[in-house]
C-alpha cells in the first residue's frame, strides 16, 4: 500500500470505527475497552518476565495497535486504584498496579495535549525518576513539549501542564505461574483517532500499512533508550 492509499484509508477507517471490528470506537470510555490479548515479550520474542524489569526505568511497547506507544513501568513500590476523569468528565475506576508488588503499571505514550509521542528518532515524552529542570516532582511521566506532567502511581493523572485529561491506560494481567504479563484492554480517554488522522503521513512513512493494525498474540518491549535514538531531557 503507498502512501495515498495509507491516508485514504485512515479517513475512510476514521468515519467507520464505530462498526469496525478490527478498530473499535475511539471515544473516551468509561469502562475498560477490551482489544485483543497480547502477551508482552522481550526483543528475542521470549515472554517478558515481570520480575526482569528494572525498576522506575522507561519501557516502550505497542499497544492495542501497531503504531501506537504505550510506556511499561515498574514504579518499585505498589500503585493503588485511583477514581479518574477523562476530558469529556467520564469517571472511571483505574484498578491500580500488577505484580507480586502491585508496581507494575501501563499507559499510552501518547500525550494527552498534542499527541507528542515516542519515535525510533526522538522521545520528548518520558517517566522521569528524577524531577525534570521544569518539572513539580521526582517519579512522573513528562513531555517537554507543553511540559505536561502525570503521576503514573496514581493513573497518570495530570498533575502540571496543559493536558487535560489523564494518560489512557493499558490493562494488564500477570500470571505468577510464569512470572508473564498481558496486555488486554485500555481505560479513559483514547485519543487514537486524533493520533492516526494528525500523523497519518509520517505512519505511512515509518511503519506503513500495518499502522491501524490491531496488535495481536504479543508485543514486543523495549527499554526506551534501545528503541528511541535521542531521548529529549528538559
Amino acid at each position: 500500500m503507498d502512501r495515498r492509499s495509507f491516508i485514504e484509508s485512515c479517513a475512510a477507517q476514521a468515519t467507520c470505527l464505530t462498526t469496525a471490528a478490527a478498530l473499535p470506537a475511539f471515544a473516551a470510555d468509561a469502562k475498560p475497552k477490551e482489544y485483543a490479548k497480547a502477551v508482552l515479550v522481550d526483543e528475542q520474542r521470549r515472554p517478558l518476565k515481570a520480575s526482569s524489569l528494572k525498576a522506575r526505568s522507561n519501557y516502550v511497547f505497542h499497544y492495542p495497535f501497531e503504531a501506537t506507544p504505550a510506556f511499561l513501568l515498574d514504579l518499585g513500590k505498589a500503585a493503588g486504584p485511583q477514581t479518574l476523569t477523562t476530558r469529556s468528565r467520564d469517571t472511571y475506576a483505574w484498578p491500580g498496579g500488577v505484580g507480586p508488588r502491585r508496581s507494575i503499571v501501563a499507559f499510552s505514550a501518547i500525550c494527552a495535549h498534542q499527541l507528542v509521542y515516542p519515535t525510533k528518532d526522538v522521545s520528548f515524552i518520558s517517566f522521569r525518576p528524577r524531577k525534570a529542570s521544569k518539572g513539580v516532582r521526582d517519579d512522573l511521566i513528562h513531555c517537554c513539549a507543553e511540559h505536561s506532567q502525570y503521576d503514573p502511581a496514581k493513573g497518570a493523572q495530570v498533575l502540571s501542564g496543559p493536558a487535560e485529561q489523564p494518560l489512557c491506560a493499558v490493562l494488564l494481567t500477570h500470571d505468577p505461574k510464569d512470572d508473564s504479563l498481558t496486555a488486554y484492554a485500555t481505560l479513559g480517554g483514547e485519543l487514537f483517532d486524533q493520533f492516526f488522522r494528525k500523523y497519518q503521513a509520517k505512519l505511512s512513512f515509518d511503519v506503513g500499512p500495518r499502522a491501524v493494525n490491531p496488535v495481536a498474540r504479543e508485543t514486543v518491549v523495549s527499554e526506551l533508550e534501545r528503541f528511541c535514538r535521542n531521548t529529549i531531557q528538559c
